[in-house]
């Protein structure tokens, strides 16, 4: 297992540089944190009083790093998952908060695990997913993977200005679906035809 800094430190190398794309909920982002992210940690880098789009900007890698270990990883306590989620789960928090939480806790309910889906990491969710991971801990990552493809897809089928993120504009496997995949087993990844025939009602 790699350790938190570590993964934390690759997903701010997947979320790339500053965007601030209009379709985009999260605002101006720069390494995957939010403006929004910044404003409610009090990240007023510039020291001018102001949190804005300059202050996202001045955000570096290693304090991109940071807030992630701490906020996204520490506070949910993803530590209280077996290892073998955590980097998945992990890397989905911080693209989705508390929904990462929320996709595991229904793959559990599926599972006939009575836990409640509250996006909080507890001892009854984390229970449910030692359990869950006997006898086979891929099975697990690799369920929870497909679902959380599932949720991108869902999103993008709601959602059209969202399809961009989940399709390429060559019409192939777009972010959203790439990411999740990095976290399931080759077997269980799309191939092109059926990628193509899952998008095939978009426009």
């Amino acid at each position: 297992m790699q350790t938190v800094r570590r993964i934390a430190t690759e997903i701010v190398a997947r979320e790339g540089g500053f965007v601030d794309d209009p379709d985009d909920p999260g605002g101006a982002t720069k390494f995957g944190v939010t403006i929004h992210t910044m404003r409610r940690l009090g990240l007023d880098l510039s020291g001018d009083g102001h949190i804005d789009r300059s202050d996202v900007r001045l955000l570096s890698k290693s304090q991109a790093v940071d807030v992630f270990v701490r906020h996204y990883f520490e506070q949910p306590r993803l530590g209280l998952l077996p290892e073998v989620l955590q980097d998945s789960v992990f890397d989905m928090y911080v693209n989705a908060g508390a929904q990462a939480v929320k996709i595991l806790q229904r793959l559990l309910q599926d599972m006939g695990f009575g836990v409640t889906v509250d996006g909080l990491v507890g001892p009854e969710t984390a229970q449910a997913c030692q359990s869950a991971a006997v006898p086979e801990p891929m099975a697990l990552r690799d369920a929870y993977g497909v679902a959380r493809r599932n949720y991108y897809f869902r999103l993008a089928d709601r959602r059209r200005s969202s399809r961009k993120y989940a399709r390429s504009r060559a019409g192939g496997k777009g972010g959203w679906i790439r990411r999740a995949e990095k976290f399931i087993s080759p077997a269980y990844h799309y191939s092109d035809a059926e990628f193509r025939k899952r998008v095939a009602g978009w426009d």
